[in-house]
């Protein structure tokens, strides 16, 4: 019996243009265990001591892995805990290979902040509202760092500020499922409960209206991996003489980045809108070190059959 094999181009631009399939599925693998919505349970296999790559909560019932975020803060306070270490390699790993293409396509909590914006109503811009970008920043600093560094308890474990105090992830993913599955959990529902609650509905209002709240202002994951959007191995170029200076791609981006001012943004979120906008396929996207990136177009080798 014979087989024939169709070879298939991959296009970026199709693959861009399924952005949301992919976050559909990265959302799915990162929470797999669905049934445990209806038992009221959490996951505790082996799986859950490995990071995933987005913002999505441990206490979720379906979560596979653990949220890197909060792993971070439970061991930061102790150099005796070599996850800790395994922890931070993991983050670093992520941010050179992707950098912030990862809150582009992986990141479960960035998906819901899209679909939240399809909603159809009037939008507005928040281009007057950069200055706030840098509380992400500093969240990262003070909730995820310093303070489970500094403030320690007896056995020298830090509490997870950002995740116990701040983030809307926590409440949407594990304190509601779990609080309609559990008549105890309910019962001992609280003001934390309803402080978060109160993030989580705020997020969701400012999320419909304006796009991505929570990633340009508070997320500290995100912040982390803005750092490492100059030196990625995945990065965007702009080839200035195929540029028209038409303004379209500035236009397009809803994270108020003018990309042909600066390729490595930190708030560039790798969604590909700049590049479907662009008239004369002035931008690309480039794999590999900058010795790499000047000789190769990881465009054009996406699109060479056989490659």
């Amino acid at each position: 019996m014979v087989f024939f094999i169709q070879k298939t181009k991959f296009s970026l631009k199709n693959f861009l243009k399924k952005r949301n399939t992919v976050q559909m599925f990265a959302t799915f693998l990162t929470n797999i265990h669905l049934p445990n919505f209806f038992k009221g349970v959490l996951y505790d296999g082996k799986m859950k001591q490995v990071c995933v790559p987005g913002l999505n909560c441990y206490s979720c019932p379906a979560a596979t892995g653990a949220c890197p975020i909060g792993a971070f803060q439970a061991v930061i306070g102790s150099s005796k805990f070599n996850f800790s270490y395994y922890i931070s390699g993991i983050l670093i790993f992520l941010g050179v290979m992707l950098g912030r293409f990862i809150c582009g396509f992986l990141c479960p909590f960035g998906w819901f902040q899209d679909l939240l914006h399809k909603i159809p109503t009037k939008k507005f811009s928040t281009k007057k509202l950069k200055p706030l970008r840098y509380l992400k920043y500093i969240i990262l600093a003070v909730a995820v760092v310093t303070l489970p560094f500094l403030l320690t308890n007896n056995a020298g474990i830090g509490s997870p500020y950002f995740c116990k105090y701040i983030c809307p992830q926590g409440i949407l993913e594990g304190g509601i499922p779990l609080s309609i599955a559990d008549a105890n959990i309910r019962a001992a529902l609280g003001k934390l409960f309803t402080w978060k609650l109160g993030i989580l509905i705020t997020m969701i209002t400012l999320g419909i209206f304006v796009y991505r709240p929570f990633c340009k202002w508070i997320c500290p994951l995100g912040a982390f991996y803005a750092l490492f959007n100059k030196f990625s191995l995945l990065s965007y170029n702009v080839d200035q003489n195929k540029c028209i200076s038409c303004g379209k791609c500035s236009r397009i981006c809803k994270m108020d980045v003018d990309i042909t001012k600066n390729n490595a943004h930190t708030e560039c979120i790798r969604c590909g809108e700049c590049i479907k906008a662009c008239p004369t396929q002035a931008i690309s996207t480039h794999w590999g070190f900058e010795t790499f990136k000047n000789e190769t177009n990881l465009t054009g080798l996406l699109e060479n059959e056989n490659f």
